[in-house]
């Protein structure tokens, strides 16, 4: 039930831990300028000792911009908050302004947190955004154009179904960004800020219907905007439901049918293709081939089931999603296709390696080089006796990222001979940049087959991130 009581504090922040204080990101809105103070009314009444960081994001995009954040950083040094401006400075691209600026705004909330220790990201999105995204994404996947199917890759939430945002979603897997508001209406959040006489900004682009957002913003304030307010937030719930059931069933299936037959390389029983819950298997194999070949969304639904369907016919040899599937008696494998891998390049730190692995190095002086095995090299391996075939192993080890110096490959991290100051970890990649916590089961389960990091708790008290 949607919360309209004027003072929310309570109820919306009793529940989350902030034990690792908060970042609150504050535009000068409404709904930011409402999060910021009823959290900062929480926190003093029962733990004044935390840590918060209101951090306003400039996008350089408008006129009036500067002047909003000055107005924030007024209204914190008013109320004893720590506040800090961070603007996206350089060139802005000429499409995909939205989810670019999106992404930058992610980016640097996560910057400002990491500097001052925080593990926790807070943003003031409403019940009134939720709705808004249902039938944004409703109206793509009834689309179904490709360019509505671009939107929805690049989506901060994957685009998958109408559950709309997360209340939580984990961005880089370092640090959770918590949604408290989604339950409550932005007219309940205005009453707030006007019984307490604070002003807020209206931004201008929320009226500019050249956009999607304001465009479904305008139907919401009609004459039936009270029925598709309802139906759409209903949907949302029903949808979140199903997807994460989807989520824990595929996630079994993981646990139980797939494991690692050799570095790089997924084995799954030939079990998997005879289950009876094609649902789950299939949203499994999308998974599976995402992370495989190190793709930040899933493969198309709908070529992904024909994909199942061939797989349960009998053996065969495909390719989707940079992942090679090839599936024989002794078993389904995946691995990474052989073409377009990275080049030689110096190994640099914290970066992505062909959306697989993530490379941290202890000496940024260092002159080691990073590029695949290859398979030359791969050639003169040893590879286990254990039923996997040779040539799918090998096939997998050479494209690997190994450790070069100059044209010497020296191995990979951890061999005896290879320096130690270049660490290679698996990610998940469909999941790597922005985990929602609908989808919590299938990723852990995925982190745990291939050696990922394990996911960091749940900001939320007696939950875990299992």
């Amino acid at each position: 039930m949607l919360d309209a009581e004027p003072d929310l504090s309570e109820r919306l922040f009793s529940d989350i831990d902030f034990s690792d204080g908060a970042v609150v990101a504050v535009s000068g809105g409404s709904d930011s300028t409402a999060l910021l103070i009823l959290l900062k009314t929480h926190l003093d009444r029962v733990a004044p000792a935390t840590r918060l960081l209101a951090v306003t994001i400039d996008h350089d995009l408008r006129q009036g911009s500067a002047a909003e954040a000055r107005e924030v950083a007024r209204l914190c040094a008013e109320r004893g908050i720590a506040h800090r401006t961070l603007v996206w400075s350089g060139k802005k691209p000429s499409s995909g302004l939205p989810a670019a600026a999106r992404e930058a705004r992610y980016r640097l909330l996560a910057e400002a947190a990491q500097a001052e220790g925080i593990g926790l990201i807070l943003t003031g999105h409403t019940a009134d955004d939720q709705a808004e995204t249902v039938l944004m994404r409703q109206a793509r996947e009834q689309g179904g154009r490709e360019e509505a199917r671009r939107e929805k890759e690049i989506d901060d939430e994957g685009g998958r179904g109408v559950a709309g945002m997360a209340p939580a979603t984990l961005h880089d897997w370092q640090r959770w960004i918590v949604r408290p508001l989604l339950g409550t209406r932005r007219a309940a959040l205005r009453e707030v800020l006007r019984r307490r006489n604070i002003a807020w900004a209206e931004d201008p682009t929320n009226l500019d219907r050249h956009f999607e957002r304001p465009r479904v913003r305008a139907t919401l304030a009609g004459d039936d905007g009270a029925r598709r307010f309802a139906e759409a937030m209903a949907s949302a719930g029903q949808a979140a439901a199903s997807r994460e059931e989807l989520g824990r069933r595929a996630a079994l299936l993981i646990r139980d049918l797939a494991s690692m037959a050799a570095q790089g390389l997924v084995r799954l029983d030939p079990a998997f293709a005879a289950l009876g819950d094609v649902a789950s298997a299939v949203y499994a194999l999308r998974i599976l081939l995402a992370t495989i070949g190190g793709v930040s969304f899933l493969p198309d639904a709908a070529r992904s089931q024909a994909l199942f369907d061939r797989l349960r016919a009998g053996s065969l040899c495909a390719t989707l999603s940079r992942t090679v599937l090839d599936a024989r008696r002794s078993g389904i494998f995946l691995r990474r296709e052989s073409r377009g891998l990275p080049e030689l390049a110096p190994a640099a730190s914290e970066g992505l390696w062909d959306g697989r692995r993530r490379i941290t190095l202890a000496d940024r002086e260092s002159r080691l080089l990073i590029a695949p095995l290859g398979t030359a090299a791969a050639a003169k391996r040893t590879v286990a006796e254990d039923g996997t075939p040779p040539s799918l192993a090998r096939a997998a080890l050479a494209a690997e990222p190994a450790l070069w110096l100059g044209a010497e490959c020296l191995g990979f991290p951890g061999e005896a001979g290879v320096p130690p100051q270049v660490g290679i970890a698996p990610v998940v990649a469909p999941f790597a940049r922005f985990l929602p916590s609908f989808d919590l089961a299938p990723a852990a389960a995925v982190a745990r087959l291939i050696g990922a990091p394990p996911l960091p708790a749940l900001p939320f008290h007696g939950h875990s991130a299992g």
